[in-house]
């Protein structure tokens, strides 16, 4: 628990900095310098962690995020150990899909609940102009193959930017309908490794809202609770599993959910960041490394946690964006 009364039961666990592709809000098409792989936590620190979050401090849920987390070579290894957890958390993947055509029944067989993929457009050219790679067959793909594997609901997290994607927004429902996925619109974010986010061009909630005009959207009746997407219903469809279908809008910017959110993230090299946009850390790497048992690292996340802030400040003059990007953070 926080200052504030909010309680943590989400944990998002970042497997590697690494990704295979070089999506133009995210980083530079060189890359960045990735960690080395002495600094990152190994399988067995990863687990320790996870089964202290879930033993000692109350965490229901883990998300496998990057990166890409389908580059951790000991991934199936890791969610088949989670699963075997108790009480068992629920399972879930933040992954840009390309290779999990492959992975998807091996994913599913260790225990993996469902996935969440970013696919930001349907055109193969657009896709190669904004992840500078030619992989959009794959991401379609692995789409595919986790709807098959069971691992649903499967969720589309797209990123519209204006006067590159912004006009899809429609389609991109359409097709996600049609499909049987549910599809998230974020707003793009400050969070970039060149640090060239700028608010002006950012498209908002509203405007994603105001393009999806014609789809008739009515108010979800169900409580959000403590989930980032505010949900809407589409009239006419029904999600894949039964029921009314939904699409959703994460508007960290404009419309932010601080209040309520749950979420505390372990960094690939074993810090906590009890905000996506916190500036400081807590380094329970050290901890692990030194030879500290599970009650003195559980008290440490516990100290992490209380000193979050109120809010991400992104509204703030003072407000300075992290010095990790997103892919070194992790989802």
């Amino acid at each position: 628990m926080d200052r504030f009364g909010r309680v943590a039961t989400d944990l998002r666990v970042s497997l590697t900095d690494r990704c295979n592709l070089r999506c133009t809000y995210c980083m530079p098409e060189e890359g960045l310098a990735w960690l080395p792989r002495q600094q990152q936590l190994t399988d067995d620190e990863v687990l320790r962690l996870v089964r202290i979050a879930v033993d000692r401090l109350g965490v229901t849920e883990v998300r496998f995020t990057g990166g890409e987390p389908l580059l951790r070579p000991g991934l199936v290894g890791i969610v088949a150990a989670a699963a075997r957890l108790s009480p068992r958390p629920r399972l879930s993947l933040t992954t840009n899909g390309v290779g999990l055509e492959r992975l998807a029944p091996a994913l599913r067989d260790a225990g993996l609940d469902r996935v969440n993929v970013s696919l930001d457009t349907l055109s193969p050219e657009r896709f190669r102009e904004l992840t500078h790679r030619d992989r959009h067959a794959d991401v379609l793909a692995g789409l595919r193959a986790a709807a098959t594997a069971g691992l649903t609901p499967v969720k589309i997290n797209t990123v519209l930017m204006r006067g590159v994607n912004d006009d899809e927004a429609p389609a991109l429902l359409r097709f996600a309908l049609e499909q049987g996925y549910e599809l998230r619109f974020i707003e793009q974010m400050p969070l970039d490794g060149q640090h060239r986010w700028d608010r002006h061009t950012m498209v908002t909630a509203a405007e994603i809202l105001a393009s999806l005009a014609p789809f008739g959207l009515e108010s979800d009746p169900v409580s959000r609770g403590t989930a980032p997407a505010e949900t809407w219903l589409v009239p006419g469809w029904s999600a894949a599993g039964g029921g009314p279908a939904r699409v959703g809008v994460i508007g960290s910017v404009t419309r932010p959910f601080c209040g309520d959110c749950d979420r505390t993230r372990l960094t690939a090299d074993g810090q906590i960041r009890n905000c996506l946009f916190a500036r400081e850390e807590s380094d329970l790497r050290a901890l692990l490394r030194g030879g500290a048992d599970d009650a003195e690292i559980a008290q440490a996340w516990r100290v992490a946690m209380a000193g979050k802030r109120a809010g991400h400040g992104i509204d703030d003059p003072s407000f300075l964006q992290p010095a990790r990007p997103m892919s070194a953070i992790g989802g």
